[in-house]
């Protein structure tokens, strides 16, 4: 049971994720600031999907 709660939280962080991606392309007028937004996300949704699978390992 807890491997499916894992699973659907790594799924909603993919998503959200993703909506950010998009609204970073939408509404981000400068080409470095987007990047820079981008690696944001990157790293703060890959932080967020490591404490998940932490959960597993306890």
């Amino acid at each position: 049971m807890a491997i499916i709660s894992v699973l659907i939280g790594v799924l909603i962080i993919v998503v959200v994720g993703a909506i950010c991606f998009w609204a970073i392309d939408r509404f981000a007028p400068d080409g470095r600031l987007a990047n820079l937004l981008k690696l944001l996300v990157v790293l703060v949704c890959l932080g967020a999907i490591v404490q998940r699978l932490l959960v597993l390992t306890y």
